[in-house]
């Protein structure tokens, strides 16, 4: 009977069809590391795999290499830690073992390299501490603010109706602050939990913008703002999750309305441009006329908490995380963000996402 390391394969035809049955990433190479067979998850994660190729061409990780090495020495298992951070981060446990293949010729040792996604326990490991780190930070104003007028209405201030009357509704706010702030936070972490996973699903990119536009439109003209929309009779299909897309639709016009209101216009397009030969990209486009952003604070507007004014965002009860949730969702889209302004032209926040014939419509 053959050993449990041993598989009974009348050629390399079955042993790829093996391979390709198990639902995560497998790669089997001979004793030289040329790839025999990989299944379809790893040709996703891996679009360099080729049968005959050498897989240090596809899989570029020193540790995963040396631990080839070391099978190739003689051990008959081995363990790595595969870790890619662009274009998203991904973390693969690696398992290598040593497995003969009993062919009509013999019996051929071949190195069997299964991969297992760490990937969301390791962001939910970092949602738990960044959590815990950023919560703490943000929410130490407001409870301390809240704190304070309790205690001034169970003193001071406890028989003075206008004085109570006004500190209520400073507490509401401050009160709200803290419920936005902790819908934000599990929003960010949810969205950076599955930025390794693109979604799929085909939808209107310039539909999502319209409906966000007529949402906002009431916020707009209570702050005299001019708010247009342009975008393609034929709509702009791309491969995505509506939900995200809206919190970006969403979070960038509210952005510009809310910043650039001085303005007085806020223009919101989304446009269908190639690419390359065969392949397009939507644009989503939202521009405001106010004052502008200084260059030394561009390239930082994603970070959490970062403001180029605090005390303007706060008063226009913003958070700090909504330009770094657009970030992570145009990543897990494979999409890009660009950002230009110039101080007194205003700003134009650009996402750039796949499109084209490959997706078709829902």
């Amino acid at each position: 009977m053959p050993r449990a390391d041993e598989i009974d394969a009348g050629d390399s035809a079955v042993l790829a069809a093996v391979v390709a049955a198990l639902p995560e990433p497998l790669i089997v190479t001979d004793r030289a590391g040329s790839v025999l067979a990989f299944n379809s998850p790893a040709l996703s994660a891996w679009p360099g795999l080729g049968r005959g190729r050498p897989l240090s061409l596809a899989v570029r990780s020193p540790e995963v290499l040396a631990a080839v090495d070391r099978l190739q020495r003689g051990e008959e298992r081995a363990t790595a830690q595969y870790a890619e951070r662009v274009p998203v981060e991904r973390i693969y446990e690696v398992v290598l073992s040593v497995v003969e293949v009993r062919t009509a010729e013999g019996r051929a040792p071949t190195f069997l390299l299964a991969f297992r996604d760490r990937t969301e326990q390791h962001r939910l490991d970092m949602m738990r501490v960044d959590f815990v780190a950023n919560a703490s930070h943000e929410l130490r104003t407001p409870l301390a603010s809240l704190l304070g007028f309790i205690e001034t209405l169970q003193g001071p201030a406890r028989e003075d109706a206008s004085a109570r009357e006004r500190f209520l509704q400073i507490m509401r706010q401050q009160a709200q602050r803290m419920a936005r702030l902790i819908d934000d936070l599990l929003s960010l972490s949810r969205v950076e939990m599955a930025e390794h996973r693109r979604p799929e699903t085909p939808v209107d990119l310039a539909a999502i913008a319209s409906q966000m536009v007529d949402t906002l439109r009431p916020l707009a003209d209570e702050r005299d703002v001019v708010i247009s929309f342009s975008g393609p009779a034929g709509g702009a299909i791309v491969p995505g999750d509506r939900d995200d897309l809206m919190r970006v639709a969403e979070n960038l016009i509210e952005n510009a309305i809310k910043y650039g209101q001085s303005g007085g216009r806020v223009d919101v397009s989304v446009a269908i441009e190639d690419e390359s030969p065969g392949r397009q990209q939507a644009i989503l486009a939202v521009r405001d006329y106010g004052p502008g952003i200084a260059p030394e604070h561009v390239p930082r507007l994603t970070e959490r908490f970062y403001r180029v004014d605090t005390g303007q965002s706060r008063g226009q009860g913003g958070t700090g995380l909504g330009l770094a949730l657009v970030k992570h969702v145009v990543n897990r889209h494979r999409g890009r963000l660009t950002i230009e302004s110039r101080p007194g032209e205003g700003a134009v926040f650009r996402v750039t996402l796949p499109a084209g014939d490959s997706v078709s419509r829902a």
